[in-house]
């Protein structure tokens, strides 16, 4: 399964890179304000530091709109993927995107027959949001296992971008469904490195090393 940091600050996907876990990068306007620089600059330096899918939202809602917003996006660098939210303009704008080979990731999708349009249309990656579905008393891996069987049942090229990753149990259950790619925030990146028992057997080996006897 491919791993994307969600973010917009360039020190954090600097860090997850240096890693050697991360194959691209997801943002939207919320994270790049967060970073406060103007979106093609910061996605133009995302794309110098991650060599993979690059995903970068349009803000327009509108098809003429969404693919003069997402044309532009896409001239910034060969791997940035125009993000595009789920809705019917959306759609048609995915579809002309596709034929002109432009990449794309359709967001904010919260059911299985959103995603299964998503991929007719000729989406490149569709995102379920899991843990917005787990916030309204949904369930956001079975969510992702709807999508994930639907595409294979009908050998769909549209990746499954399992977006709005909590914790280290989403991502353990998105791999064994069968995503393609999940992306999380670097907080979450860290949490899956980390294990207690890890933390206790290197404290008792650093301790124990500390006992061998050096050479005379």
């Amino acid at each position: 399964m491919k791993v994307f940091i969600d973010s917009g600050d360039i020190a954090e996907i600097r860090e997850a890179q240096s890693m050697g876990v991360i194959d691209g990068v997801t943002t939207n306007p919320s994270l790049l304000a967060k970073a406060g620089k103007p979106t093609k600059r910061a996605i133009a330096e995302i794309c110098e530091v991650v060599d993979g899918p690059i995903s970068a939202e349009v803000v327009a809602v509108e098809k003429d709109a969404i693919l003069r917003e997402g044309r532009e996006l896409a001239k910034i660098h060969r791997n940035v993927v125009v993000k595009v939210p789920l809705i019917d303009e959306g759609l048609k704008a995915v579809r002309i995107f596709a034929s002109e080979g432009i990449k794309t990731n359709v967001t904010l999708c919260f059911s299985a027959a959103q995603a299964l349009l998503a991929a007719k249309a000729g989406a490149t990656f569709v995102s379920p949001f899991v843990g917005r579905v787990d916030d309204a008393a949904g369930d956001g891996m079975d969510l992702v296992l709807q999508v994930v069987t639907i595409f294979r049942n009908y050998g769909l090229s549209t990746q499954v971008l399992t977006a709005s990753v909590r914790h280290p149990v989403h991502f353990v259950q998105a791999a064994m469904i069968g995503s393609h790619a999940a992306t999380m925030p670097l907080k979450v990146i860290k949490q899956l490195i980390k294990h207690p028992l890890t933390d206790v057997g290197l404290a008792q080996f650093l301790a124990d090393a500390k006992k061998i006897p050096e050479l005379v």
